[in-house]
């Protein structure tokens, strides 16, 4: 599976989507058949008749197997339906075959947008939905936890971009202010100087 990257902040950003994966694999009972595939498809219920012919260790297998199918597709539909709006690919998953004959989902997958926002403040409300997202299942795993922090690292990025750029504009107003106060008092000074000494029409004088 592929990690989350988050490229710098700190100037343009990313145009480009980056996708991600966040996912449960944890394996099956060990005792389960081995057989596995990729792709869609429910869970069939096992014919009555199969079933009597099962013996009770491969009855286990089948409820583990049964149990364990519904844990992966409620963990994989909480990713979805917190990262609505950021999930490029739906929940795929990986099956086994349990002594039954059916296709239990032993594993499971969502893709999620994880590139930048076009702002700062794009960008950080987007890593907190991509941290939402990821820790969203009961039980997150271990890629959930991955993304969850590479999320907030992206988060604390673009609010360290924010706090910059505002940190400068409040310089640039700063200097403005100071600029014009400078200029006022110049100006007042001024005004004053030639109130205590107004200007005379000159004259001629002649000596006695």
């Amino acid at each position: 599976m592929s990690g989350m990257s988050v490229s710098s902040l700190g100037g343009a950003y990313a145009a480009w989507r980056q996708t991600t994966t966040m996912h449960d694999a944890r394996a099956a009972d060990a005792a389960a058949a081995p057989a596995m595939a990729q792709g869609g498809g429910d869970t069939q219920a096992t014919p009555a008749g199969l079933a009597d012919a099962l013996s009770e260790a491969e009855q286990r297998q089948v409820a583990e197997l049964a149990k364990r199918d519904r844990e992966v597709r409620a963990h994989e539909m909480a990713h979805v339906a917190a990262g609505a709006g950021l999930v490029t690919r739906g929940a795929s998953y990986t099956y086994q075959t349990g002594p039954d004959g059916q296709r239990y989902a032993i594993g499971g997958e969502v893709g999620i947008d994880t590139s930048p926002g076009r702002t700062p403040e794009e960008t950080l409300a987007k890593a907190e939905r991509i941290r939402a997202a990821a820790l969203a299942p009961a039980e997150p795993s271990g890629q959930d936890r991955q993304v969850a922090a590479q999320a907030a690292r992206m988060a604390n990025d673009a609010r360290l971009e924010i706090a910059r750029r505002e940190f400068a504009q409040g310089d640039t107003g700063a200097e403005a202010t100071r600029d014009g106060a400078v200029d006022r008092g110049m100006r007042a000074a001024q005004a004053y100087s030639e109130g205590l000494a107004p200007r005379q029409a000159p004259t001629l004088s002649a000596s006695a």
